[in-house]
């Protein structure tokens, strides 16, 4: 007996090295960034069976065979309804900043999708005037109403915002709900999704946690998009989930959360709205998209913007914006992101225009409801503190707004943070926009961030306790899973 013992903790032992060669093999084979490659080889090896499992649960899996198959399918007839957008009055290839046509021929290669002219933006950073502007313009829908969001949390104007949606389909408005499963858990387990759909209101799950389903699909993979889109005509994106902040995540002890919204008008609403029905019809099988031959401008509406989806479907592309428009810059660079854990190329660009004397400021909070994204960030600072690189450490709250100015000309707003998951994973969603107006408008947010914000000294920084250098690079250790 006690040799049956023997043999079967052999065999056990044998067939895990194998597993653990292999899993090597993979990694290395795979062709990731050094650093990711390196952090994952770490993982397995330092923490036995529970690396293991970690890497197969979310190592290599995207969003899974089968929904991968289903998500190229559905998006030919959106890549043709993208297409005929080319030959309309409403696109341009008149850009002042190389960055802006860099990102205009990217986007046309990979996405099929044209920089648009002719669009009316307006800068909300407010949580009152965001919840009040959709109040609003909720009132006054006409057709159809469709919310697409990360979080949607219940509690103080948000209640308000889901009463007006019910008054709304009273009225005979079609209105459509899609919620990350995830995100909003806590929300689909009250109330309120059932009076939605007793009041005729479709409210569905994007990405359904089921645990068969993690053998399949990356646990972490999320829709994390926050789109509105009313009648066609006015279009909402930006970084604030539907959260009322006085009500929202108060036990995290790191304050009100901050944020920005960009309610727009024009062609790029048509956008944002096929987007918007490519998620709904993955989800739901239902096609929504409104092919509209016609689509109406106001020639005094000046603003180019260009729409990025990113996600597992469309590769890297968020990233290689934001590398285009880091290495195109010629005088200030300005980052705001709540959580900040770069990749190489990212830290890479960063540090190139630091030394060759572009003024390089990045905002991010103070206090970050993620220890690890918290600890796993300051790994960084020395680096690039060190390549000229400013850190202002955000002190009002927690900054939650996504945003990058070039030069005073050129703005990325949206989804996307500067970490793994929302530039390699999540489904994302962010504007280009050039307009001197809207970019200053920004810029002048961005100021106010900073007047707000301690900065990190490179002297200082320097200083820290061994045992910080440790933490920081423990977590570092774990960037792939942030």
């Amino acid at each position: 007996m006690e040799k049956i013992y023997q043999v079967i903790t052999w065999l056990s032992l044998f067939s895990y090295w194998l597993l653990l060669a292999f899993i090597t093999v993979r990694i290395i084979f795979k062709r990731r960034e050094v650093s990711s490659a390196f952090a994952w080889l770490l993982i397995i090896y330092i923490i036995p069976l529970f690396g293991l499992i970690i890497y197969l649960l979310i190592g290599e899996l995207g969003q899974g065979y089968i929904r991968n198959s289903k998500t190229k399918l559905m998006f030919f007839p959106y890549i043709e309804w993208f297409r005929k957008l080319k030959g309309k009055k409403i696109t341009t290839d008149n850009f002042h900043h190389d960055s802006s046509s860099f990102i205009n021929k990217l986007c046309l290669n990979k996405l099929f999708i044209p920089s648009l002219t002719y669009n009316n933006l307006e800068i909300l950073n407010h949580p009152n005037n965001i919840l009040s502007s959709i109040l609003k313009d909720i009132r006054q829908s006409k057709s159809f109403i469709h919310f697409e969001f990360y979080i949607w949390s219940a509690g103080g104007v948000t209640n308000v915002i889901a009463q007006e949606l019910i008054k709304s389909s009273s009225r005979g408005v079609k209105v459509r709900i899609l919620l990350d499963a995830a995100g909003s858990r806590k929300f689909f387990k009250t109330k309120w999704p059932q009076i939605f759909q007793s009041n005729n209101i479709e409210i569905k799950e994007a990405l359904k946690v089921q645990p068969l389903r993690m053998f399949f699909r990356r646990l972490d993979y999320r829709q994390h998009r926050k789109i509105i889109v009313i009648d066609n005509e006015i279009g909402y994106t930006g970084s604030m989930n539907m959260i009322d902040p006085r009500y929202f995540k108060k036990s995290s002890h790191v304050g009100q959360w901050i944020d920005l919204m960009v309610r727009m008008k024009g062609p790029a609403v048509y956008i944002l709205h096929a987007i918007q029905s490519w998620d709904w019809e993955i989800e739901t099988n239902q096609r929504i998209l409104k092919k509209e031959d016609f689509i109406p401008i106001n020639k005094d509406y000046l603003s180019s913007v260009q729409v990025i989806p990113s996600g597992p479907m469309f590769g890297s592309i968020i990233s290689q914006v934001l590398v285009l428009a880091i290495h195109n810059a010629r005088n200030e660079i300005t980052i705001t992101t709540p959580y900040f854990v770069p990749s190489d190329r990212i830290i890479h660009a960063l540090k190139t225009a630091g030394e060759r004397c572009i003024k390089v400021n990045i905002i991010i909070p103070n206090k970050n409801d993620s220890i690890m994204v918290e600890w796993a960030s300051r790994a960084f600072f020395e680096e690039l503190l060190m390549s000229g690189v400013r850190i202002f450490r955000y002190t009002e709250g927690l900054l939650h707004t996504k945003s990058v100015v070039i030069d005073n000309n050129l703005s990325l707003v949206g989804t996307v943070n500067i970490d793994v998951r929302s530039l390699q994973i999540n489904d994302e969603l962010t504007l280009a926009i050039e307009d001197s107006e809207f970019t200053k408008k920004l810029n002048s947010i961005q100021q106010e961030y900073i007047r707000n914000s301690i900065e990190v000294s490179e002297k200082s920084w320097k200083k820290r306790s061994f045992g910080k250098k440790v933490l920081e690079q423990f977590f570092y250790l774990f960037s792939p899973l942030l």
